[in-house]
This record gives C-alpha cells, structure tokens and sequence, in this order.
C-alpha cells in the first residue's frame, strides 16, 4: 500500500482526522481539488472563524439517527477544541449564545491545523481531482489527477453541497452510492428564505431592516436578529428554522418576543390617544417596519379611536405574523447541507462503514447537521478526531 489511509477533502473534517491518524504513526495523505486548505474555515464568521460554541449539546444536531453523533461529541468535546486554540495561541471572544470567535483572522485556525498536519507528518496534496474510489485487495484504489494512489483506508470529508464557488459538489455522496450506502436526501440549510412575487411587493421597500425576534416553524423557534432582503427573509433566526421548515409551511414571526403585544397597545391607546398606530410600534420597531404594518390593517385613525378588536388584530400580528415562504436561496448561499450518508450505515465511535471495513465518512458529507453558531465546525472536529483514533 502507499499510504496507511488516504483522506478526501482538506477542510475543517478532514485535517483533524488526518492530524490524529498522523499523530498515531500512520502514512497518511490528504487531497484537495482546491488551492488551498481550510477555504471554509477562513471565510466563515466574516473571516474570524465561529470555531465552536460553548453550548454544544446532542439535541442541536439534526439527523434521521438523532443519537448518532452522541459519542463523538463526548469523546472530543468543544473544550478539547479550545484547549488547542489556546495552546496555539490564538486568542477567542464569545459574541453571543456561546459562540466563540477569534479574536484575529479565521487564516490562524487554518495555520494551526497545517502546522499539526505538519509536525503529524501528513502529506498534502492540493490543486489535484479525485475520481473513483473503489476496492484493491485488502484496501482500496483512489484515481487522482496526480495518479492511482492504494491505501488500507479512506476518509471521506469532501463535504456537501452548499457554497459551490468554492468547488462543493456532490463527490462524496457517489462514493457512498458506489460502495451501496445509502443517502438521506440532501437541502440547503442554514440559508435565506425567499418569497412569491406578491409577498416581494411589500418586502422589497423593507430590504435592509433588521431587528430581534422570534423565528418559528412548528415547535421550533429561534431568538434572534431577522432581517428582510429584497428576497425575502434572512438573519441568524431566519437561517435556524430554516433547518427545520419544508416547502408549503408557513413560519411565524414574533416582533416583540417576551412582551405582551396587546397589554403595550392598550397602554399606547390610553396613553398617547392622539398618537398614530406607526407612531407608537416605531418606539418597539423600525420606523419602516411599523409604516407597512400600520397599512397591512388600513388603519388611519389615532389610537384612542381603535377598538379593542382592531388593536388585538394588530397584537396578533406583532406577536404570530405567519408568512408562507416558497422556497429558498439554496447551496449558493446556504452554509451547510441538510442530509447525506445515511448514519444508521455508520459507527457512532468510529465514523466507519459498518459494511465496507476501512471506508469512513466525516463532518458535513453525513447526515448530521448542526445549529448555526460553531456547531458544524464542532462536529467537523468531533467526527475527525473519533476517525482519526480508528484510521
């Protein structure tokens, strides 16, 4: 054999993997269509790398196997991960929600991996096109760009769908297929919602206004900042349930999460009588915002002339306004893809094929897809060191 295991995909998965078989003595090497390492860790979090989140927790993956990624998260958890920031010595803020950034450029991430992969004595092969992988004997024979290269095992972390200026495709996917695993079906996620032409009328104008809310779909719902595009919806809450929300659902916006809707308005009517309906939402909301509201219910009388039913209407709206997206911008934008290999194929511990001994598949290009806010990048580490430990 030429290599111990050969890794597909230099990315966030992938390094980590190949850094902890590297360090157990094994001859690996990992190869990339793509110039250079880490593309997506160096433009994620607006090029400061939203590498984990301090709330990690099992339930914040979505999966068909919904205990799948249990163990590995366990077993290299997000403080192990910070562990190695701080011995590399790069310095991490949290933002919001656990979310841990670093204080410098996202490139420090990225160096740190290389210099691991380094001083592992992995070899890095960048700029070369994968083609077939299949068996050879007691291994398998991977066709590269650079030629056939045998390996007694092979890690798939070439990721998903989403962002395909940066080279994603479906690769990893038709090695599943070739090997007969199955594939949970893939979506964006984690990406803007859009609207029907009739809804973009009066969404347009708003392009631009941001505020905090709530973002539901079904059961499940979001505080955070939402904004309006000339799309449709976006904003960390918006890009959370859309996770979770299927073509034909409508979601619900709540405008003032936590307060009482129809208790401000009835004070607001006793209070500043005089005043107009956009007067009083622009002390909660944008000014905008309060504008199309007060045309959505036609009102043009002042407070004190709005009756109780017409003020619970206007409540409701504040605090359910349901809206039916059509669909969304899709893996153009979407940061990560929903769906993949199927887990219920996988080992939990290992990562690997249960019915193909030495295949594994790592971080995106499974069926486990992790909240906005470092979750992902969490999981990337997690099921690259429990493949690293294997390979």
């Amino acid at each position: 054999m030429d290599w111990d295991a050969i890794v597909l995909g230099a990315g966030a998965a992938g390094m980590m993997a190949a850094i902890e078989a590297g360090r157990r003595g094994r001859r690996v090497l990992v190869i990339d269509h793509a110039r250079a390492a880490g593309e997506k860790i160096r433009i994620s979090g607006g090029g400061r790398c939203n590498f984990t989140n301090l709330q990690i927790a099992p339930e914040r993956f979505l999966s068909q196997n919904p205990r799948f990624a249990l163990s590995a998260l366990k077993r290299f958890t997000q403080w192990d991960f910070i562990a190695r920031v701080e011995a590399a010595g790069i310095s991490w803020h949290e933002k919001t929600l656990g979310q841990l950034f670093c204080d410098g450029s996202a490139t420090q991430v990225v160096g740190m991996l290389l210099q691991d992969m380094e001083r592992a004595r992995v070899t890095l092969w960048l700029e070369t096109s994968l083609g077939e992988v299949r068996r050879s004997g007691a291994g398998f024979q991977v066709e590269t760009s650079r030629g056939p290269q045998a390996a007694r095992s092979v890690v798939v972390a070439t990721g998903g769908k989403s962002i395909p200026k940066m080279g994603a495709t479906g690769y990893g996917y038709r090695v599943a297929e070739a090997f007969g695993l199955p594939i949970v079906e893939t979506r964006p996620a984690l990406v803007p919602l859009t609207f029907a032409e009739q809804e973009l009328g009066w969404m347009r104008p708003l392009a631009g206004v941001s505020l905090p809310g709530r973002v539901s779909c079904g059961r499940t719902g979001f505080e955070e900042a939402l904004l309006f595009t000339h799309r449709g919806l976006s904003g960390p809450a918006v890009l959370q349930v859309s996770s979770y929300w299927r073509e034909g659902e409508a979601i619900a916006l709540d405008l003032l999460p936590g307060r009482d809707a129809g208790a401000l308005l009835r004070k607001a009517k006793s209070s500043q009588g005089r005043a107009a309906l956009r007067t009083v939402m622009a002390q909660w909301l944008p000014e905008r915002l309060a504008r199309h509201l007060e045309d959505l219910h036609g009102v043009t009388a002042p407070m004190a002339e709005l009756s109780g039913s017409a003020l619970d209407r206007v409540a409701a709206t504040l605090s359910d306004w349901r809206l039916v997206p059509v669909g969304s911008e899709g893996y153009r934008t979407a940061e990560v893809t929903l769906g993949g290999v199927d887990t219920r194929a996988l080992d939990g511990r290992t990562m690997a094929a249960t019915a193909v001994p030495g295949l594994y598949f790592i971080g995106e290009v499974m069926d486990v897809t992790g909240w906005l806010g470092g979750y992902n990048f969490q999981w990337a580490w997690s099921s690259g060191w429990a493949a690293g430990q294997d390979i």
